[in-house]
């Protein structure tokens, strides 16, 4: 029996792992897998032990955590995902995720809105009447985003959409609406003042550009307002605009519904323009499966292939199940699973693991595993746990607007009620006294100019080839105090090259190339490979006979006349050739002619060119420690360490291990600050997502480690780390700029509002001028 039990409250992975491993040490439970992520035990057990084993589950579970409440799941959830076409503002994104996640049967709901994606798992009773509710939701707070469903079932690679431009139609729509309501305003103005035309006439010309400007505005405050959502800054803009014109202020009514919307636009252009250097810089597609069914090939989604099934992978494809090879022979790319370059040889009979990538032939597949429970698939819910641990960053805005706005709707409803009455009259001044402060409150200026500064980061960084998934993540940045790198494919090429050659004997440097080139070159093996590269030339085979591959020692073979061997120390002791044994790291060929020791290649994975600067500039701009974790041997760990000026090094770990060591790193750093890791392969997924900050190598990174970072350098240049903690400082300067202009401005305009110094044109420059300026410089990140 399979049977799912909620753990509520769980957030612990330690404790987590301790609760999978006991329970599935339990009589008649046969599996046992903890989500953390989605905080559930899922079981199959015997019929036998059924009747038991609840009880017993929360003995385990409380002996570890508790508080968690468990409570047996009955119904298995739905995954659905949604496209939200258009959807563009940071504050109505994180509405709609929390109020669908509200609705009934929905036990998680997620928003991107990089990918203008919500992902819900939901109760199957509830599922087919879902679509309709979060539409409803979605256009509360945005009319015009597009809802559909995203089809789960077949898979066919989309083509990359046509973004020669982030300007989009409905970009245009709203610059002609905003330039034909801003038209008519201005011919109003210049009749009211040149031609001095009556009242009525200027009215018709003002209240006709309020309705184009601002008539969506007034209508969303009202829709709002129905559903019990009063306070928000469609409201503010709404009350205080109708109410300028109420005392007769009509041309800076109609000023600030202008500029309101001004905002708002470069607001949604710099979301589309950051969206767009993003999507340029990095189009990851989901992994799909080519199945045999009835005799022909079919592309769907891995998650619907069954155990048992037959799969045919291509060059260059990615192994999306485990399973076991039926036929073909290849190379495997497993660098996304255990971070190293070598690439693995497999034929027919041997295991192939989710995630590698296939190099060279054609591999039929027989699954074991279902996708769920797949390598890759596993590795994946590891990151979803371990990204739980990480507590969310309150978006100030929604904060800020969430009190302020009732607030200053209450202060200015006293300032106008309550002095006519202590006073006893002057209702008329007190009113408009009223209007000023409401109008020159209004948190425009914060509300457009900082999500757009983090925007306009966001979208610098993406230039500068740095991928920054929140705001969030870029403001974290500034705070990093320890870096901890991995080194294969980070710190390092990832790749084999020939970096030194040792003669001996009187060969010469390039008498043991070539005759180590002739040995290796029918080999298909990454170190042959390295050296025909640094060979570069053509090579005549038709001299060389007697080719053997000796396992686990080398390669020997006749070159015309000589007899060549190449390979590690056991085939040089074997066939009895003296040789001088190499002391320097890396990858070793000894190579022998005729019985006589020629000398030796090494062969390492090259530093990269920019890591020393890069090291050295992070200490430069105030990074404390730089530490280094890798799999290989203490040896070349040490040895980059040093070349690289490291602070620490850690060698020989698995990736487990590196969790285990970056939480120790973690416990150490400074109260306040952050510790940020680098690393590529699906194996560092998990201490991406357990750092503050996770940075991916993204050029040749894998799709789970680009997932499963908050900053992604898509050039794979260490260096690009400096540029991106270059553009979260001066974000975090621009930020922490205008919020002093706004709130600065705006307090001095709020008292002169309330004395009746300033009147409303004075309350339009204090709402929409203090908008303007702070938009403007919002907007100097862009050229950053």
């Amino acid at each position: 029996m399979k049977r799912i039990f909620l753990l509520k409250g769980l957030d612990c992975p330690n404790c987590s792992a301790k609760i999978e491993k006991e329970v599935g040490e339990l009589d008649g439970v046969q599996s046992s897998v903890v989500n953390l992520m989605k905080q559930t035990l899922t079981i199959n057990v015997t019929q036998t032990a059924a009747d038991t084993i609840a009880s017993q589950i929360e003995t385990i579970v409380y002996s570890h955590e508790p508080d968690v409440e468990v409570q047996e799941e009955t119904i298995i959830p739905v995954t659905k995902s949604y496209l939200l076409k258009g959807l563009d503002c940071p504050n109505c994104s994180a509405k709609i995720e929390k109020e669908v996640g509200e609705l009934d049967g929905v036990q998680s709901s997620v928003v991107n809105l990089m990918k203008q994606t919500l992902t819900i798992n939901v109760a199957p009773v509830a599922a087919n009447t879902i679509a309709s509710q979060i539409e409803t939701i979605v256009h509360s707070h945005e009319p015009d985003v597009e809802v559909s469903e995203i089809a789960q079932e077949y898979y066919i690679p989309a083509k990359k959409q046509d973004t020669n431009t982030s300007y989009n139609n409905e970009d245009k729509k709203l610059t002609i609406r905003l330039a034909i309501g801003a038209a008519i305003y201005g011919i109003g103005m210049a009749l009211t003042v040149f031609a001095k035309v009556p009242l009525p006439v200027e009215l018709v010309f003002l209240i006709v550009s309020y309705i184009i400007l601002g008539g969506d505005v007034v209508w969303q405050a009202v829709r709002n307002i129905s559903k019990g959502r009063v306070f928000d800054e469609h409201f503010l803009m709404s009350v205080s605009t109708i109410g300028a014109f109420v005392i007769g202020e009509y041309p800076e009514a109609v000023a600030v519904m202008l500029f309101y919307q001004v905002g708002e636009f470069f607001q949604s252009l710099a979301v589309e323009r950051s969206r767009k250097s993003i999507s340029d810089l990095m189009d990851i597609r989901p992994d799909c499966a080519t199945v045999r069914r009835n005799g022909e090939l079919i592309t769907i989604s891995p998650e619907r292939v069954a155990i048992g099934e037959i799969i045919i992978v291509k060059p260059g494809e990615k192994i999306p199940l485990d399973g076991v090879v039926l036929d073909g022979d290849s190379m495997l790319d497993t660098r996304a699973l255990t971070g190293e370059s070598v690439p693995r040889s497999v034929h027919k009979g041997d295991e192939a693991l989710s995630g590698c990538m296939n190099q060279t032939g054609v591999l039929t597949i027989k699954t074991t595993k279902a996708f769920g429970e797949s390598t890759a698939s596993k590795i994946i819910d590891l990151v979803e746990n371990a990204s739980s641990r990480k507590a969310p960053t309150e978006n100030f805005i929604t904060t800020f607007a969430r009190y302020y706005t009732p607030v200053v709707v209450i202060l200015a409803a006293i300032l106008a009620i309550l002095p006519p009455i202590l006073l006893g009259g002057g209702w008329t001044e007190w009113i408009r006294r009223g209007f000023v402060f409401l109008v020159v409150s209004c948190p425009c200026a914060l509300v457009i100019s900082i999500p757009l500064t983090f925007f306009g980061g966001i979208g610098a960084a993406s230039k500068r080839g740095v991928l920054v998934k929140g705001s969030n993540y870029l403001e974290a940045l500034n705070n990093v105090s320890i870096i901890v790198f991995d080194k294969t494919g980070t710190l390092t090429k990832g790749v084999f090259n020939v970096t030194d050659i040792l003669p001996a004997n009187g060969f010469s440097k390039e008498q043991v190339l070539e005759y180590a080139v002739q040995a290796e070159s029918f080999s298909n093996h990454p170190i042959a490979k390295s050296i025909l590269s640094a060979y570069g030339k053509e090579i005549d085979q038709s001299v060389i006979s007697d080719y053997k591959e000796i396992s686990g020692y080398g390669i020997s073979a006749m070159a015309g006349k000589k007899k060549v061997y190449a390979g590690n120390t056991k085939l040089m002791d074997s066939e009895h050739v003296e040789y001088t044994a190499c002391e320097k790291v890396g990858t070793k060929v000894y190579v022998a002619v005729d019985g006589q020791y020629a000398g030796c290649i090494l062969i390492t994975d090259e530093v990269k060119p920019d890591s020393k600067k890069a090291i050295s500039d992070l200490k430069h701009i105030g990074v404390e420690k730089t530490v280094m974790l890798t799999g290989d041997d203490e040896k070349i760990g040490k040895a980059v360490a040093e070349e690289l000026q490291l602070d620490e090094y850690y060698a020989q770990l698995f990736p487990d291990q590196k969790v285990e060591k970056v939480e120790l790193l973690d416990s150490k750093k400074r109260q306040g600050s952050k510790l940020a890791f680098v690393g590529d392969g699906i194996n560092d997924a998990p201490v991406l997502a357990r750092a503050d900050v996770g940075i991916a190598m993204g050029g040749l990174g894998s799709d789970a480690a680009i997932e499963a970072a908050d900053v992604v350098l898509m050039t794979d240049e260490p260096s690009k780390l400096v540029d991106a903690i270059d553009v979260a400082k001066a974000t975090k300067q621009i930020v922490m700029q205008n919020i002093v202009i706004a709130l600065g401005i705006k307090s001095v305009f709020l008292i002169l509002g309330a004395l009746g110094i300033a009147g409303m044109w004075e309350a339009v420059f204090g709402d929409v001028g203090v908008t303007i300026i702070a938009v403007l410089n919002a907007m100097r990140i862009l050229k950053k």
